[in-house]
């Protein structure tokens, strides 16, 4: 199956170059290459894009806001957002996984890097990594909108999960696979696979990076504080 790849950045010079890397790939084809993130989303739903490669700054449109359309959209639900910044360390990271991006990669990552987190935001995995940034976005996360950055609406709803789910949910906000969680708590890949499935239903989580968000702000996990 090929994964249908749309770029949406302001730099024509990077995009071309993303094209010709993700076109040489036999599982992956360009459908489409957007300037601003309007333009990103009318293509998404026009092309029947997989995967969006999104730049955060963009003038216009930006990558934030277009996700967000891009989430809200029920047409548009299978779609996969990764954002693109020059800085990693960056708030905004953050505010785009909220919105429903499935990650994000710096400008700078290895080319078998960037085809990678294609292929993992295709699969409904979460781009996370490395452990040192997904510190930073529970950091974040905790300076959220509250005093704790709690979330008591999303708190409720971890109330639908069963104790083994919540289990399984601490699993994947520590950034685990489902193989790493099934050894951890000793049961099989594929029932590991079931819960977060089970969860992501529950809690209406478009993927795993949406399970991560939500574990932290619901409180359920906490951020270090170094």
């Amino acid at each position: 199956m090929t994964i249908r790849v749309l770029l949406a950045d302001d730099q024509a010079l990077l995009r071309s170059a993303f094209r010709v890397l993700v076109d040489s790939e036999p599982d992956m084809e360009i459908v489409g290459e957007a300037s601003d993130g309007a333009e990103a989303v009318r293509l998404a739903r026009e092309e029947r894009a997989d995967v969006v490669l999104m730049d955060i700054r963009m003038p216009g449109t930006d990558g934030l806001a277009a996700t967000r359309l891009i989430s809200a959209d029920p047409g548009l639900t299978h779609v996969r957002v990764v954002m693109l910044t020059t800085f990693e360390v960056d708030e905004y990271v953050v505010q785009s996984l909220r919105a429903g991006a499935s990650g994000f990669l710096g400008k700078g990552a290895e080319p078998d890097e960037l085809l990678n987190a294609i292929r993992v935001a295709a699969s409904g995995e979460a781009l996370l990594s490395p452990v040192a940034t997904k510190g930073l976005i529970a950091k974040f996360l905790a300076q959220g909108d509250g005093d704790d950055g709690r979330d008591p609406a999303r708190a409720e709803r971890l109330d639908a999960l069963t104790g083994r789910e919540r289990e399984v949910l601490v699993q994947v906000a520590g950034g685990h696979s489902n193989d790493e969680i099934a050894e951890r708590l000793e049961v099989s890949p594929l029932t590991v696979k079931t819960h977060v499935n089970r969860a992501m239903s529950k809690l209406g989580a478009r993927d795993r990076a949406q399970l991560v968000v939500i574990a932290y702000e619901s409180g359920l996990v906490r951020p270090r504080v170094e």
